[in-house]
């Protein structure tokens, strides 16, 4: 009997090790995500200029978002409940985007944040919220 409980002990042990690799697996996946999504929209938004991506309070979104939509689908990133901090507007739930307050007006910066997307319940009431974002700042855009 003494035997059982051994084998019953050393399946479990090898199953939370498995599940605990497996996890931070895709946690290193979705970072990955997460992290070429901000690259993407940060040089986005510097090709178009900030016009069109729905930066500024009150933007409208045009062919900006369109585009960071299009490759955000190519890339399978999907944020689905992003938390945007400090006054920065969602963008479709894809990205947060502000135009930095300390940047000049002749000059300015564009704070982004995306969401790691964590699909493991336990986790992502642990780690959860805006402790996973990605953030970065685009350089000062010349108009």
């Amino acid at each position: 009997m003494r035997d059982a409980f051994g084998g019953i002990l050393n399946i479990t042990i090898v199953a939370v090790f498995l599940i605990l690799v497996s996890s931070i697996l895709a946690m290193t996946v979705n970072y990955t995500k997460a992290f070429r999504m901000k690259n993407y929209v940060i040089s986005t938004i510097e090709q178009y200029e900030g016009s069109g991506c729905g930066c500024v309070e009150g933007g409208t979104q045009g062919a900006c978002v369109d585009k960071i939509k299009r490759h955000a689908e190519n890339l399978g990133y999907g944020a689905k409940t992003i938390s945007c901090d400090g006054g920065k507007n969602s963008i479709d739930g894809l990205f947060c985007c502000q135009k930095a307050p300390n940047s000049e007006p002749k000059r300015p910066i564009y704070s982004v944040s995306t969401q790691v997307d964590v699909d493991l319940p336990l986790l992502d009431k642990i780690l959860g919220g805006r402790i996973l974002q990605v953030h970065g700042d685009t350089r000062p855009i010349i108009k």
